[in-house]
This record gives structure tokens, C-alpha cells and sequence, in this order.
């Protein structure tokens, strides 16, 4: 089968598109006609060698995708050939055929295509998990988003809008702004050329912000702990500046704040109910028209490695979906 291969740990110019083995699905997976994959910063680091996790080498890389069921592990009682998914795996998603969990594979409801179902497992269920269980926020309370333009910001100021807060984006360039208040952000900030500390607190009339999501890291967490309201929640999620910030802790206890980590992928796989449950959730909002991800743009599987480049160069709102059937 097609599919774009990783041989080793030097980025995405590296990249190869070749042959590879169809995979075989274990007990509990299930192999699935890729339609359609999604592009992520994850897969970014993860090709370069720079996640939390190192894939042995060659591998098939990719981690969201949507598509057809074909074939199932004998354990796997709630999928069935034929059934329309999106798939999260570690690996192998850009490639004509791919293995996932069975309770990692959802089914996309009706009228939801697969370009779309393969942009909204990674985005929208860790912007679900970090704001319901990680940060618990309620009706009313202000969120800032971090990288707000991004595939993951973007869900997330959709979803903040959803819950009813108050959100504000934060953003890289003033061009991505407008896209930002589209998605349900009440204000945007420009880090490059605003305060973020100053601005949170205006905007909040000196309370500062309930909730910050933080997929950036550097000099922006370092504003964020010192915006932040009193008993308020900080999230990290990435560091797309490449700086892992150091923790003030002292702010911390004055502030009598919470700082939490949020690693959605191991949080599926230690809770898959609760994975499941959140992403029919999900699922059925974005069915109904509450939630509509955004494809900036679709792309031929051949084009991977430059859309994996527009991601890590910061030239992508919402996602890249690459076009395998």
C-alpha cells in the first residue's frame, strides 16, 4: 500500500512516500480504508524525534485519520465493516489502510464527511478534556486561549463559546485575529506586539483570566501565571515555542492558582469510557452544526512532509487534511 514513511528522526523534510505492508489488526483493533488524514503538531515533533514517545524505526507516520472499516479483531464487538470512523493511533494514519483501537475509532455520524471527521479527534477532545476535566469551567468564567489560530486553539475557543465563557485568543499576527473572534473569541491579542500580562488584566477589569490554555509555552506561560485570576487554572498542553518554561512557585501560592498538565492521548488510553463518551459528544455537536472544524486545506497524500513544514511554520489555521482516496 502507499504510505509516507519515517526512517528516521531528522523532521519532515525527511519524509518518503513509498510502499509499506498492509498493517494486520490485533485482537482488539480494527483496519480501516484511510479516506482522509489530518496534519497535527504533534506529528510534527514526532517525526523530528521530539515527542514524548519515539516509534522504532521505519514507521508509517500520522496519527488522525477518517475512514472505512474493512476488516476487525475478533474482541471487537462495538465496530463492524463498513462503518464510517475517525481513528486516533500513534502512528500510521498516512497511508491507504491503518490499524487503531477499537475504543480509539468513532463512528462519524451522518452528513459528516471524512475530511472532516479526520480533523476532529486530536483537536476538539483535547480542548474537551482540558477545559471539562482538567480546568472543570464554569458558565461565565473568562478563558484565554493560547495559540488560538491553531487546529487544537481554534477547537478550543469553539468549544470555551460552547460552555458559555468569556474568551479571549491570543494569536501570533493580527491576520489571524478576525478568524478567531469567528470561532467565539470576544477578544483577540497579538503576543508579538501586546502585552498579554497588561491586556489580560484590562480586558478583566484587574481580575485576570479563570482559565489560561497554554499550547506555546516560553514567554508566554510566563506572562500567563502572572494574569492569572485567584484560584484560577493553567493548563499546559504544548510548547510550540520550543521553551519549556520554568514554574514561579511562589506566584502559584500567592495567586492560589492551579497549574495542570493535559496529555489527552495517555488519558484515552487509561480511560477509554470516558474517552468514548467525549467523543460522541463531540461528534453529535459537530452533526448538529455547533461545531464546524475548519480544513484550510486539503491536500494530495504526496504533499506531506510540505504540509507537516506549513504547520511547524506557524502557516496553517484550523488544519491541513491530505486527500489519500
Amino acid at each position: 500500500m502507499k504510505a509516507i514513511l519515517c526512517k528516521d528522526f531528522t523532521g519532515p523534510g525527511a519524509l518518503e512516500i513509498g510502499e509499506a505492508e498492509a498493517p494486520k489488526p490485533a485482537e482488539d483493533e480494527v483496519r480501516i480504508a484511510v479516506h482522509a488524514a489530518s496534519v497535527t503538531w504533534m506529528d510534527t515533533l514526532i517525526v523530528s524525534g521530539q515527542y514524548q514517545m519515539k516509534p522504532p524505526l521505519p514507521f508509517v507516520c500520522g496519527t488522525d485519520a477518517a475512514g472505512e472499516v474493512i476488516e476487525i479483531g475478533r474482541d471487537v464487538t462495538r465496530l463492524k465493516p463498513g462503518d464510517r470512523v475517525a481513528a486516533f493511533h500513534w502512528t500510521g494514519a498516512f497511508a491507504e489502510e491503518m490499524v487503531a483501537k477499537e475504543e480509539r475509532s468513532i463512528r462519524l455520524p451522518d452528513g459528516v464527511g471524512y475530511e472532516t471527521g479526520s480533523a476532529i479527534l486530536h483537536t476538539y477532545l483535547t480542548g474537551w478534556y482540558s477545559l471539562k476535566n482538567r480546568a472543570g469551567l464554569a458558565r461565565g468564567e473568562t478563558l484565554v486561549v493560547h495559540g488560538a489560530a491553531g487546529g487544537v486553539g481554534l477547537a478550543t475557543v469553539e468549544l470555551g463559546r460552547h460552555l458559555g465563557a468569556r474568551v479571549i485568543g491570543t494569536v501570533g499576527s493580527d491576520e489571524k485575529a478576525a478568524l478567531v473572534r469567528e470561532y467565539g473569541a470576544e477578544h483577540v491579542i497579538n503576543y508579538n506586539t501586546e502585552s498579554i500580562r497588561d491586556r489580560v488584566r484590562e480586558l478583566t477589569g484587574g481580575n485576570g483570566a479563570d482559565v489560561i490554555f497554554d499550547t506555546v509555552g516560553g514567554d508566554v506561560f510566563d506572562q500567563s501565571i502572572r494574569c492569572i485570576a485567584w484560584n484560577g487554572r493553567i493548563l499546559v498542553v504544548g510548547f510550540t515555542s520550543g521553551r519549556i518554561p520554568e514554574l514561579p512557585l511562589n506566584l502559584v501560592l500567592l495567586k492560589n492558582c492551579s497549574v495542570a498538565g493535559v496529555f489527552t492521548g495517555v488519558w484515552g488510553e487509561r480511560f477509554p469510557k470516558d474517552y468514548l463518551r467525549a467523543a460522541d459528544s463531540v461528534m453529535e455537536l459537530v452533526a448538529q452544526g455547533q461545531l464546524k472544524p475548519r480544513v484550510q486545506e486539503v491536500m494530495p497524500l504526496e504533499r506531506a512532509a510540505e504540509a507537516m513544514a506549513m504547520v511547524r511554520n506557524r502557516q496553517v489555521t484550523g488544519r491541513i487534511v491530505l486527500q489519500v482516496r
